[in-house]
């Protein structure tokens, strides 16, 4: 089997872009301080306030950019949508861990270049998350959307990786991207 075949080059590709992007975003705002393996220093923080500069934030800092998006530094302890927040960092990155294993698996054993790049990307994606709760306890989230009362939920370049690999699985599962059979008249 040639490395190149069935999407591998591409998927792998994603997987480093959905990983990269999140990672140099992340280091360019979070103050260095703010890693300490297990022990959440900026995460405790739960003011909000307009800071003096892009970088490090530690948690609360708030730039509005329209009327309906704020950039923003919010830690999520839990998982999406801030679900299960109340497990410990143990028992959640365990939960993790198993999904990736999960994720890694049904990649490796894929055929499609479709599913293999939406795979790729919401590895890529999750491992990027997975990294902020070994560095920081909690996950650092920035992009807020809002109308009014309504608040769409907080979500960072992973998260959006994971959305658009998700994506790409649901038009694999419509069919899109495959080899059309040509019916043979009766």
């Amino acid at each position: 089997m040639a490395f190149n075949r069935n999407g591998l080059v591409v998927s792998l590709s994603l997987l480093g872009l959905a990983f990269g992007l999140d990672r140099v975003h992340k280091a360019f705002h979070v103050a260095a301080d703010c890693i300490a393996p297990g022990a959440a220093k900026c995460v405790e923080f739960l003011g909000t306030y307009s800071p003096l500069g892009w970088q490090d934030w530690r948690g609360g800092e708030i730039v509005p950019v329209t009327d309906f998006f704020d950039y923003v530094l919010v830690w999520n302890t839990g998982i999406s949508y801030g679900l299960l927040g109340s497990l410990p960092v143990w028992a959640i990155g365990l939960l993790m861990a198993v999904a990736l294993v999960a994720l890694c698996i049904w990649w490796w054993q894929s055929r499609s270049t479709l599913v293999r790049a939406g795979l790729a990307l919401c590895i890529g994606g999750a491992l990027s998350n997975g990294l902020d709760r070994l560095l920081y306890g909690a996950v650092a989230d920035f992009f807020h959307f809002y109308w009014g009362e309504w608040s769409f939920y907080i979500f960072n370049i992973a998260d959006a990786m994971i959305s658009a690999g998700v994506v790409l699985l649901i038009l694999d599962a419509l069919g899109i991207g495959r080899a059309r059979t040509k019916s043979t008249p009766a």
